[in-house]
């Protein structure tokens, strides 16, 4: 299996020669925020598929909230919101994948019996204790409302 950067090059070529626009601006953008990460002082890292996948989550989350408020100009922001689902849409399949309800309900019903949390005010405890357990698994909006109905 190839390493994330390797699969961006050989993507972008293939965007060039099929002149795909949407996807060569994509993987462009992805990869001009590598370098930048790489350029800024003290960083000592390496380039590897950590930190695609730190950038990547970073992007489609800033991307996700600017289609939103494209999406409330209506007509005026509609192109715009369309370029920008399309990116989140196919980085996606980059960051690994979210429970939904039902995987996401266990989590917190294990976080309140471990914490012995018994109402809301104890919300940000179980938050904070399915979070570092399963912080790249789990949606925190989800966490938060699946918790909040578990305590009241």
């Amino acid at each position: 299996m190839q390493n994330l950067e390797a699969t961006f090059k050989d993507r972008m070529k293939s965007a060039m020669k099929s002149k795909n626009r949407d996807e060569l601006d994509v993987i462009r953008a992805i990869r001009a925020k590598v370098g930048e990460e790489t350029k800024k002082e003290g960083f000592e890292g390496e380039i590897d598929d950590a930190l695609y996948l730190r950038i990547i989550a970073a992007y489609s989350k800033a991307m996700t909230k600017a289609q939103k408020e494209f999406l409330k100009l209506g007509a005026a922001g509609a192109e715009n919101a369309a370029k920008l689902g399309f990116e989140v849409k196919y980085l996606s399949e980059f960051l690994p994948k979210k429970l939904d309800e039902a995987g996401t309900r266990p989590l917190v019903q294990a976080a309140i019996a471990a914490s012995g949390a018994t109402s809301k005010k104890q919300l940000g405890m179980v938050m904070g204790h399915v979070m570092k357990l399963h912080r790249d698994s789990v949606d925190p909006a989800l966490v938060r409302k699946v918790a909040d109905s578990l305590l009241s």
